[in-house]
């Protein structure tokens, strides 16, 4: 036997010359790494190897089993550790007589590595298992080769199988992936076909979705997934996302992780890791897991447009079926639910845990509760099965119990409480603590930060570092009531590191049944508790980017807590803070939502007129306008004005913001004479009240300066932004993002003003600074460029590079802002019509009619800017030859312009410009002639002789005149008009050449709201 065992190169044995044998690598799934990388490595040497995954069926004798390993040729070498063992499940006893005999007789065709520290049996000896844990690559490469008596080859092979990292190398990224559940069960089928799933998909379609009902075990499968093939991936980032701001903020971490350049905001890092993810760099093996996505509507502006990585995302949603690989996740099979149970359990027989399982019907929770009853508590099966089949529930009246989930769930639950209540009655208190939170990831670590004093006194044994917190812990999470997690809180804008926080997640299911039961236990004294831990891990800053992933992270948990109820100063703070932050980070649907329920369980409180009240308005009215509800932001405003005059004597500053807040929404709503009214009020207010150089004037001037503009009154707006710009360089700085934001103002208004080489240099430095201070892809800095681009279109620059720049921005918009949000659809028209202009109809009219047909569904019809947009799809209409459906449309603007702006506003005379062309194309040139002379003489009234417009007009006013056979002064308006254009733009600018070629001028509609 001993020469056998060194024939077999035991540990002790020396390696011997011998040819390429064949190996047949036995593991348990949870193993597959290991198995994978010792495949990798003794094919590198010449040799062949067959994986063949462990998990003997429960009615299978072990001598059976192990006899099927020896039908191949060559030798079985098992990977052993507590898992080999467990599975089936079978007693010490047959697999210690099994290795003393069988395994003993053929001990020249087993062999065996060791992946534990952990104890084995003691019949393990007889395969002499080398140790591989705990050692690096080489040395166990060095191992492994010298337990099987091969020479190491002189030139091993490279790349013999994918996937083969150390197991014990980390990847490059790893992001918050669960920790491996030790006590995860079978689904070697289904993550093997998830497996093959992703890695068989074309590069742009690697994503496969697990659906199925709660409590199935998805999330568990995906951490299982994550574990089981991490070497087969460089990076793996886990982002929890039954919450889009949480989803969002988690997934815009992952630039850091990538060492990306980019800003702070999330959207911009969002599209940074995309594209990086989409190109493989700086890795090409990447995985990405979305946990618990529910909704499908942003897919397309979250997910990489392809690349070489591979996407899980697990949900209760069907309606994935749509638009991705759907992988149903059934409950276990019986050998599976009975395997779990009898290692959780390993005093119960086979024949009970089966009918545990039968009575569990399989499904995954039940059993993880049912596990905990009978293990945990040394429950007898039959006391189990009495209990949960007659409908025991402690607390809880049947008519209450949710149908969402089984009864018998509630009934196991219940009795797992009242056990506890009997040996761990601060555990208890612990779950009901862990109850005032959202289901999830719940950071129960922030109670130990809290004051011993500042708790209730049968709580204060949760602060500081006393030895019951980590038994209470190690009682739920052994139960299965929440699985341990541990997570550094995001760092906040101070720079200060989070301190490593205690997690624990808790499945939705166990949340909602165990919240129904504890109900009516002291809950107020809990809630407010956790109110307390979230008003201190408030950042108070909002506005700052870098705290938006700590918001993301407290949002959720506001209603479980009781903090819209709650009536303390720090808890009413950290709503507003959480309202404030859905508007800063883009979030406008949460904010909108939110802002809703605050209200609503404010206004029986508080009056209308105190400061929270009043806060919540202005905030509440600011995300009504970023996402495009403006009548509800005015309806808010407008009763937030009069409650306020009713009270008696207003708040000065109170009236101040709320005048603020008003004429936005009048501006937004087109209404820009009342707006402007309403504007200079508060601009002349705040100076007397705050001074002409603090922050809340200089954003009233800002505003007053966008409404002069949409007057059309672009110089007053030009002298009101200069000013503003100048004094916010002083007191901001110049890389302050409102200076920035002033500097595109200016910009804007010198180009309206027909000073386009002005604007150009300008906004050029303004967009350069906007990369350096907002990175790239913030929101701002594509404001920013899109001025730029519009800036260059004017001054004549190359029309391929000022398409591409188009095409950048549309596709970068669409990422960043909300499907049909106004700046989408301001950047779809001017980007139709410069592919109109330069020949691109049908892409032209695509955009333009979408934007049109936006606008119309933000706003109305009887608005300004859907009004002007009839001119755009006219000149649409024209480019394809339709002349009087143009016409008739570009007269619907110009009467509709006339009406509501008055005939001398820019917008109207540039609809006036066209209509003009309209009666002209369509044998009208009396009629053009008539309005093109009206025009012109309004034109050079407000907007002076020399603007770019005015000369358009005068081209066509000799255009018109050259058709009346009137050469004379069509000669002479068409030369004082082309020395003028020569002059202000240059020879070469297309406009001056266009002219020359005697093309007929038209206008283009920009559309602004406010």
């Amino acid at each position: 036997m001993a020469a056998q065992r060194n024939r077999a190169g035991s540990g002790r044995g020396t390696p011997s010359d011998r040819r390429p044998e064949h190996f047949v690598v036995a593991f348990p799934g949870y193993q597959r790494p290991w198995a994978t990388w010792i495949a990798h490595r003794l094919e590198a040497h010449g040799h062949r190897v067959s994986l063949h995954r462990w998990d003997p069926g429960r009615d299978q004798p072990l001598r059976d089993a192990l006899g099927d390993l020896m039908l191949a040729s060559g030798r079985v070498l098992l990977v052993l550790s507590q898992w080999f063992f467990q599975l089936g499940p079978r007693g010490e006893g047959e697999w210690n007589a099994v290795l003393r005999g069988f395994v003993r007789e053929h001990a020249d065709q087993f062999a065996a590595v060791n992946l534990t520290n952990k104890p084995l049996l003691p019949a393990v000896n007889v395969l002499e298992p080398v140790d591989l844990w705990g050692v690096g690559e080489e040395e166990a490469e060095r191992r492994l080769l010298r337990r099987l008596a091969l020479n190491p080859a002189p030139h091993p092979l490279t790349g013999a199988r994918t996937g083969s990292r150390y197991p014990n190398d980390p990847p490059r990224v790893w992001g918050e992936v669960p920790r491996r559940n030790p006590g995860f069960t079978g689904r070697d089928v289904l993550l093997n076909e998830v497996q093959e799933r992703l890695m068989d998909a074309e590069r742009d379609a690697a994503v496969c979705v697990l659906v199925g009902s709660s409590g199935i075990g998805k999330t568990q499968i995906a951490a299982e997934y994550a574990h089981r093939f991490l070497p087969d991936y460089d990076v793996v980032w886990w982002i929890n996302s039954d919450q889009r701001g949480t989803q969002r903020d988690r997934y815009a971490e992952l630039a850091v992780e990538l060492g990306l350049r980019t800003g702070s905001e999330p959207g911009e890092r969002i599209r940074a890791v995309r594209d990086a993810l989409r190109r493989g760099e700086p890795y090409g093996r990447w995985l990405l897991i979305f946990d618990g996505w529910e909704e499908t509507e942003e897919v397309t502006g979250i997910l990489p447009r392809g690349g070489p990585g591979h996407i899980l995302i697990t949900s209760r949603n069907r309606a994935w079926r749509e638009v991705a690989d759907v992988r149903e996740v059934p409950v276990f099979e019986r050998a599976e639910s009975t395997g779990y149970l009898m290692r959780r359990a390993p005093h119960i027989t086979a024949e009970e845990a089966d009918q545990v399982a039968v009575d569990s019907q399989d499904l995954p929770i039940q059993l993880a509760i049912a596990g905990g009853l009978l293990g945990e508590e040394r429950m007898a099966v039959e006391d189990y099965l009495r209990r949960v089949r007659s409908g025991e529930l402690a607390e809880l009246e049947q008519d209450v119990v949710p149908g969402d989930y089984p009864l018998r769930m509630y009934t196991s639950q219940s009795m797992l409480l009242n056990q506890l209540r009997r040996s761990e009655p601060r555990a208890v208190e612990l779950l009901k603590l862990c109850t005032c939170f959202a289901a999830g990831r719940i950071p129960i670590g922030l109670v130990r930060g809290l004051r011993a004093a500042g708790l209730p006194e049968e709580l204060r044994w949760m602060a500081g570092d006393r030895p019951d917190w980590p038994r209470s812990l190690d009682a739920l999470v052994n139960r299965s009531v929440v699985t341990r997690e541990s997570r550094s809180l995001s760092v906040t804008a101070s720079g200060e590191p989070g301190l490593q926080q205690e997690s624990v997640h808790m499945h939705r299911a166990v949340h909602r049944i165990l919240s129904e039961l504890t109900a009516g236990e002291d809950r107020n004294i809990y809630r407010s508790v956790v109110c307390q831990v979230l008003a201190v891990a408030d950042p108070g800053d909002p506005v700052d980017s870098r705290n938006w992933a700590r918001y993301a992270e407290l949002l959720p948990h506001l209603d479980p807590a009781g903090a819209l109820e709650s009536e303390t100063e720090d808890s009413r703070a950290l709503v507003l803070n959480c309202v404030r932050y859905c508007y800063e980070s883009g979030e406008y649907t949460a904010g909108i939502e939110l802002a809703d329920r605050v209200r609503e369980s404010w206004s029986p409180g508080l009056a209308p007129t105190s400061r929270p009240m009043l806060d919540l308005t202005t905030w509440q009215t600011t995300i009504l306008r970023a996402s495009g509800r403006f009548t509800q932001a005015y309806d808010l405003d407008t009763t937030r004005l009069g409650q306020l005059y009713a009270a008696g004597e207003p708040d000065r500053v109170a009236l101040l913001s709320a005048h603020h807040g008003l004429a936005s929404d009048q501006r937004f709503l087109g209404r820009y004479s009342e707006a402007l009214a309403t504007q200079q009020q508060v601009v002349d207010t705040a100076t007397e009240v705050y001074g002409p150089e603090e922050t809340f004037t200089l954003n009233a001037r800002h505003s007053l300066a966008a409404t002069l503009r949409l007057l059309g009154r672009y110089h007053e707006a030009y002298d009101v932004d200069l000013d503003t710009l100048r004094k916010r360089e002083q007191v901001l700085r110049a890389r302050h993002p409102a200076t920035l934001h002033s500097g595109t103002a200016c910009a804007r208004d010198l180009r309206r003003m027909g000073r386009y080489q002005d604007a150009l240099a300008r906004q050029e430095l303004g967009v350069r600074l906007h990369a350096q201070v907002l990175g790239e892809q913030h929101l701002q800095t594509l404001w920013a460029r899109h001025n730029l681009v519009m800036c260059q279109y004017r001054a004549g620059s190359d029309t391929q590079d000022i398409r591409a720049a188009f095409a950048d921005l549309h596709q970068q918009h669409e990422r960043g802002y909300p499907q049909g949000h106004y700046n989408i659809l301001g950047l779809m028209s001017d980007y139709g019509n410069f592919l109109r202009a330069r020949g691109w109809v049908a892409e032209a009219r695509d955009l333009i009619v979408e934007a049109e047909d936006g606008y119309r569904a933000l706003v109305g019809t009887a608005h300004p800017v859907p009004t002007g947009m009839q001119t755009n799809v006219g000149l649409v209409l024209q480019a394809e030859g339709d002349r009087d459906g143009a016409l008739n449309l570009f007269n619907q603007a110009f009467a509709g312009l006339s009406t509501v702006l008055g005939e001398d506003h820019p917008w109207t005379l540039g609809c006036a410009l066209n209509a003009a062309g309209g009666r002209s194309f369509t044998g009208r040139p009396e009629e053009a002639a008539e309005l093109d002379r009206d025009t012109l003489r309004r034109a050079r009234r407000v907007l002076g002789p020399d603007h770019p417009f005015t000369l358009s007009c005068q081209i066509a006013l000799a255009a018109d005149l050259r058709a009346l056979h009137e050469a004379i002064e069509a000669d002479k308006q068409e030369e004082d008009a082309l020395q003028r254009l020569t002059s202000t733009l240059g020879v070469q600018h297309h406009h001056t050449l266009s002219a020359r070629q005697r093309n007929r001028p038209y206008w283009d509609f920009e559309p602004f709201l406010g």
